[in-house]
C-alpha cells in the first residue's frame, strides 16, 4: 500500500471524444467554450486540464492543432495549471492525427493508452431519439465496431516523439493487461519514474466498475513497479465516478472528473460544468482531511519539466 499524502492531484478531463453534445448542453463544444470550463475547472481547484478538441460547428471530435490552439494560448494564459493534451483522440483516427496537436505544442503531459482495447459506447443510443447533429448518431450506434489501436510499435512511436520533447504521460490502463504492457516499456527504458498511471474503470472494453478491482489493479502495479515508484489516479466512467474517486484518496492515490467521463453531477443529474465537479471532488477530499495540489506542486509530484517549456 502507498504512503497516504495529504496532497492529491486532481486532473479535469474536459470534453473527450464519446460524449456528443446531444448528451449534454454542458459539453464544451467550441475552442472559447472548452477554455472558459477549463479555466473555471482550475479555479475549482483541478492542477491539471485533460484536453481534446471538437469541430466548433458541429462537436465532432478533431485533431486539428489550429483548433487546439484557440483553447491552449487561453488556458496557458490565464492559468498555471499543467497542460495535458490527449494522443488519444478518438478510435477514428490514425496514430499520426492523434499525435499532431501534441508533437507541435509539447505540453507538459499527455495521455497514452497502454494498449489496444474495443472501446463502446453504443449503449448510450438507445437513451435518444433526437439528435443536434447528423454524424453523432452513426458515430454513437457504430461504437460497437469500433477499436482503439495502440500497439506496441504505436506506444513506441509516441514515447519516443514525445519524450524527445520532454513531455511525460498519463499512462492511462483499462485494464490488468495493459500495467504488464506499461512495465514492458519501463524494462526498455522508454518509460522512467515517476511516471503517473490513470487507472480506468467502467469503460465497455475494459475493466468493470467493481471496486474490488480497483485493488486488483492497484495490488498489481505495486508488485509491477514498487510503490515508491510511481503516481496513481483513478477514473471511472459515468455513475462510478464519486464511488470511485473517494476510495482512490482513501487508499492514497490522485482522482480524475470531468465531463469526458460523466456528465452527472450525482444520480439522475446531469453536471452543469466541469468545475461544479472539480468543486464536489474538493469537498469529498476535504472530508477526508486532504486538500487539492496545486499545479506546482502536481509539477513536483510527478517530475514535469515545467509549463515555461511548453510551446503555446
Amino acid at each position: 500500500m502507498s504512503k497516504r499524502q495529504k496532497k492529491v492531484v486532481i486532473t479535469c478531463a474536459v470534453t473527450g471524444s464519446a460524449h456528443t453534445p446531444t448528451m449534454s448542453d454542458a459539453l464544451p463544444v467550441t475552442p472559447e467554450e472548452i477554455a472558459d470550463q477549463s479555466i473555471e475547472a482550475v479555479k475549482a481547484g483541478a492542477a491539471i486540464v485533460h484536453l481534446h478538441a471538437r469541430d466548433p460547428e458541429t462537436g465532432a471530435p478533431t485533431g486539428d492543432p489550429d483548433i487546439y490552439a484557440r483553447f491552449l494560448q487561453r488556458i496557458r494564459g490565464e492559468t498555471d495549471s499543467v497542460i495535458n493534451i490527449t494522443t488519444g483522440g478518438s478510435a477514428q483516427m490514425t496514430v499520426k492525427e492523434r499525435l499532431e496537436a501534441a508533437a507541435k505544442f509539447q505540453p507538459e503531459m499527455c495521455s497514452l493508452n497502454m494498449g489496444s482495447i474495443n472501446f463502446a459506447f453504443f449503449g448510450a443510443a438507445r437513451r435518444i431519439d433526437t439528435w443536434k447533429h447528423s454524424w453523432e448518431e452513426a458515430y454513437v450506434k457504430n461504437s460497437d465496431d469500433y477499436i482503439f489501436r495502440n500497439t506496441f510499435r504505436d506506444i513506441a512511436y509516441i514515447l519516443e516523439t514525445m519524450s524527445d520533447h520532454g513531455t511525460k504521460f498519463e499512462h492511462e490502463c483499462y485494464d490488468v493487461g495493459h500495467l504488464y504492457n506499461l512495465a514492458h516499456f519501463v524494462d526498455r527504458g522508454l518509460v522512467k519514474p515517476p511516471f503517473f498511471i490513470q487507472h480506468i474503470f467502467g469503460i465497455l472494453g475494459g475493466i468493470g466498475a467493481d471496486l474490488e478491482n480497483l485493488m486488483v489493479m492497484k495490488q498489481t502495479a505495486d508488485r509491477l513497479f514498487g510503490a515508491d515508484t510511481y503516481q496513481w489516479s483513478v477514473l471511472a466512467a459515468g455513475r462510478h465516478q464519486m464511488p470511485f474517486i473517494t476510495e482512490a484518496a482513501l487508499l492514497g492515490g490522485n482522482v480524475r472528473v470531468g465531463l469526458e467521463d460523466s456528465l452527472f453531477i450525482e444520480h439522475g443529474k446531469l453536471a452543469v460544468s466541469n468545475a461544479q465537479q472539480v468543486a464536489k471532488a474538493v469537498r469529498i477530499l476535504a472530508e477526508m482531511g486532504l486538500e487539492p495540489a496545486t499545479p506546482d506542486e502536481a509539477r513536483a509530484m510527478l517530475g514535469l519539466k515545467g509549463g515555461d517549456k511548453v510551446v503555446i
